[in-house]
């Protein structure tokens, strides 16, 4: 019996083994081409960042810069069977029904469809997908979908310099605890949970790629000021305790709703909102971290 056990478990391992071989050796080059730009790769994670650069959207008196809350992403991830693709697209009201339908029709998982801002127009929303399977049949049926939208689907060679960032990014480091990042006028943060996470029984990387870690973003809006958004991802029990840290030093809170259908442990993800000093909302954002179970550099 144990051999016959221990020879299931060896053909399993051996499986799965080539199954992530076999993504790992995809032609991410023809990935690329279906979803028209080059992927961020980090480890065996290839992101595609997909910002909705096509809308002018304000919020308070702000314009808010695609880094800052626009930034639509697919991620893939090999997995067994080829691999796992997680998503968080920015849509019009609009465009919701008939992406979705695409997106059902090509065997992609709706897991959220909502808002992560307030006031904000033209309203945007952020649909959450998930799927499994050919990296090549899922990167075509996410741009048949896309395709449905505005959503740009070319990359501009004639971009134009990002703006300075007009912060003191040395003491936001210090304030938040990890080191930022400008991308486009925006300085952002990823910070890492301690727990695991897993979705349907496969490893999420813990920094960033698929989704899992708080962030935290600044655009400058002048004279040391800077707006903020983001998401906090918490358990249950840190969810109250953030809102509390944030509502106190004069961060709203936006939104709180999952993203995810089967992961573990439990998580929700708690959208904000401010406009103010700079170094005054790092400390706020600080405290509500400090009510979470994240890195610390």
């Amino acid at each position: 019996m144990r051999k016959t056990v221990s020879k299931f478990l060896s053909v399993g391992l051996c499986l799965f083994a080539l199954s992530a071989a076999h993504a790992q050796d995809a032609n991410w080059q023809k990935v690329d081409e279906i979803l028209g730009r080059k992927a961020a790769v980090s480890g065996d994670v290839h992101r595609y960042g997909f910002p909705r650069s096509d809308l002018s959207v304000t919020l308070d008196g702000v314009t808010i810069k695609p880094a800052l809350a626009l930034g639509g992403w697919i991620a893939f991830k090999p997995a067994h069977g080829g691999v796992m693709v997680m998503g968080d697209l920015v849509l019009l009201e609009s465009e919701i029904n008939p992406v979705m339908l695409k997106m059902i029709a090509n065997g992609i998982e709706i897991t959220a469809v909502h808002n992560h801002l307030l006031r904000a127009s033209p309203a945007t929303f952020y649909m959450h997908v998930a799927g499994h399977g050919d990296p090549l049949k899922l990167a075509l049926a996410i741009h048949e979908a896309l395709a449905l939208s505005n959503t740009p689907l070319t990359v501009s060679s004639t971009a134009s310099p990002p703006p300075a960032i007009e912060l003191d990014m040395a003491q936001l480091d210090q304030i938040i605890g990890a080191k930022g990042q400008a991308n486009s006028g925006v300085y952002q943060f990823n910070v890492t949970r301690r727990d695991p996470i897993t979705e349907k029984g496969m490893q999420l990387s813990p920094v960033g790629p698929m989704g899992v870690a708080i962030s935290i973003n600044f655009q400058p809006t002048g004279n040391g000021k800077a707006a903020i958004t983001g998401d906090f991802v918490l358990t249950s029990d840190e969810v109250n305790p953030v809102i509390t840290a944030l509502r106190t030093h004069g961060i709203d809170v936006t939104a709180i709703h999952s993203h995810m259908l089967n992961e573990q442990p439990r998580l929700f993800f708690l959208h904000f909102w401010a406009n103010d000093d700079a170094i005054k909302l790092a400390n706020g954002l600080r405290a509500a971290l400090d009510k979470t179970a994240s890195t610390k550099s």
